[in-house]
């Protein structure tokens, strides 16, 4: 699930976008529901998941989902586009708000 580093920086970004202008989910816990119910229409989970059985159903739910899941580097960054002072694990956007653009350019990237 090796992604480029502009894709990563793009997940980032319209994290940081769906945050002020749209919704998004933060956690483990949250995002499984999300995706369950069909509302997430980006993941983006750390790598740095320890231990990484947290996180392995989330990219084998996305792709049964049909919703595009991306691999960033670090929990720290993860929390810091999500607008949190601690690290997460996995953020799902549910309403796009301005990052509609950005979630489109992943999707295409990740095809």
């Amino acid at each position: 699930m090796a992604v480029s580093k502009e894709v990563v920086e793009k997940a980032y970004e319209a994290i940081e976008l769906a945050k002020t202008s749209g919704k998004i989910k933060k956690g483990t816990n949250e995002v499984t529901k999300a995706i369950e119910k069909g509302q997430a229409k980006l993941v983006a989970v750390a790598k740095n998941v320890s231990p990484p059985e947290i996180v392995m159903h989330i990219p084998l739910l996305c792709k049964e989902k049909g919703i595009p899941c991306v691999e960033v580097d670090s929990r720290e960054e993860l929390g810091a586009a999500a607008g949190l002072e601690v690290p997460t694990v996995c953020v799902a956007i549910i309403t796009e708000g301005e990052s509609k653009n950005a979630i489109k350019a992943i999707t295409d990237a990740l095809k």
